[in-house]
């Protein structure tokens, strides 16, 4: 262990005090900021179609159900069937290179999205964008890890988590306005196109990490494991089994309801595609990055203490956007709908940095990129397949029995908000196994 610990030590040090040309190639926080850009592109280029959903659904002559399936529920598919294997992978393979040819083929495949003449094409297409982003996040979380102390991941992670609001922000207002002057499929060409130089210069800027630099080496914590034993480990500790049901259940809330806001907007309150937009993208940018950078700091005040105050955090954030998401579908005054979506959207982003942390440092070093790959399974399933499909389904299935049909998804989504309370429910469980271990 000795020579082990020096070598670490060593290498630490040389990442820190260097200030020759490899440091700018190789450093903490260039790769911080790079796997930041690349999460920022991965929620532009999946949550893009979510604004656009109401010029798709009228050119195909979709329904909210068929509608729900191609944009949500195709991707997460093929996204949570191909994340389990490419997450084990990633434990196995050069990680850098993984990411930066997953940003180019959900790239390129965003690209195809824009030139497909068909449903069908859209669909296949959509498929693959999911295949592609399957492989981003399992590699970057453990690279991230591999460069950060495990009292650091949380606020590191949570840095990268500023990547969802800049990402959304630019999924809403980028294709909101991009849609209203130049149409959909254009407006997917431009995003997709954006991403094929960051994987280049992922490819070239990244360096890969020893594994477990940065923790307590041991034989045990570096041995080969299995997606199966992997799996037995999230079930049988009780924290971990909380925090990944915590964000599966947030993820339905908050994102699965996100999902279909756009739509929502521009069916109770006659908004365009561009006025949607407009309207979530500050939200999501703004709203989004400042709660993000919020979570940053506190993760920095938590690093030296207890862990589990950081589930407790997550949880009654959530409890506060939770009763913010319900006044946003009980209100029919778009005012006060829009002051209450500046509390429920941003708060949809604390979850990410302090649950992605936990993660790493709950599980061990041979099983981080695999557990992130299980977490991403469960959370995609609710967020991307279940959530749109079935709040598209009961948008269908109540619309015949209203006055006014439009109102069908006002209701669907207010149905859906008191899951909140379920999601934070599991983190302050979590949190209590945490304080009992």
């Amino acid at each position: 262990m000795k020579p082990e610990a020096a070598s670490m030590s060593s290498s630490v040090a040389n990442d820190q005090s260097s200030v020759g040309s490899d440091t700018l190639v190789s450093g903490a926080w260039l790769t911080l900021i790079l796997l930041t850009l690349v999460y920022a592109l991965n929620i532009a280029d999946r949550y893009v179609l979510s604004t656009l959903i109401e010029p798709i659904k009228q050119e195909f002559g979709l329904s909210d159900s068929a509608v729900g399936f191609l944009t949500g529920t195709s991707l997460a598919i093929f996204y949570v069937a191909a994340g389990l294997p490419l997450g084990a992978l990633a434990d196995r393979v050069n990680r850098k290179r993984m990411i930066s040819i997953s940003v180019a083929v959900w790239s390129g495949m965003t690209v195809v999205c824009g030139l497909s003449g068909t449903f069908w094409h859209l669909l296949l297409s959509r498929i693959g964008v999911g295949v592609g982003e399957a492989g981003g996040t399992p590699p970057s979380h453990s690279i991230i890890s591999d460069y950060f102390p495990s009292r650091s991941r949380a606020f590191a992670l949570s840095v990268v988590g500023l990547g969802a609001s800049i990402g959304a922000w630019l999924g809403a207002s980028g294709a909101g306005i991009l849609n209203d002057a130049h149409g959909w499929r254009t407006t997917l060409i431009i995003f997709g196109l954006c991403g094929l130089p960051i994987a280049v210069i992922v490819w070239i800027l990244v360096r890969e990490p020893k594994r477990g630099q940065k923790d307590e080496v041991t034989n045990e914590s570096l041995a080969t494991t299995t997606l199966r034993q992997t799996i037995r480990y999230a079930v049988n500790n009780k924290a971990v089994f909380h925090v990944m049901a915590g964000a599966t259940i947030l993820t339905l809330w908050g994102w699965g309801i996100v999902w279909w806001t756009p739509a929502f907007l521009t069916r109770s309150f006659s908004l365009t595609v561009g006025q949607a937009g407009s309207l979530m993208g500050p939200i999501h940018g703004i709203g989004g990055t400042l709660l993000m950078v919020l979570t940053v700091l506190m993760m920095l005040r938590y690093r030296d203490k207890p862990l589990s105050l950081q589930p407790k955090f997550v949880g009654w954030t959530t409890i506060l956007g939770t009763l913010c998401s319900i006044a946003v579908f009980s209100s029919t005054d778009l005012k006060y709908v829009t002051i209450a979506m500046w509390v429920f959207v941003p708060v949809i982003y604390i979850y990410i940095g302090p649950t992605s942390g936990l993660i790493q440092n709950l599980f061990p070093p041979s099983m981080r990129a695999k557990g992130i790959a299980v977490l991403l399974f469960v959370v995609n399933i609710a967020n991307l397949a279940v959530a749109p499909q079935l709040m598209g389904f009961c948008s269908d299935l109540i619309a015949p029995h209203l006055a006014n049909s439009k109102d069908s998804l006002r209701y669907v989504l207010l149905g859906f908000s008191f899951t909140g309370f379920w999601a934070a429910y599991h983190y302050y469980a979590a949190a209590r196994y945490m304080s009992v271990k």
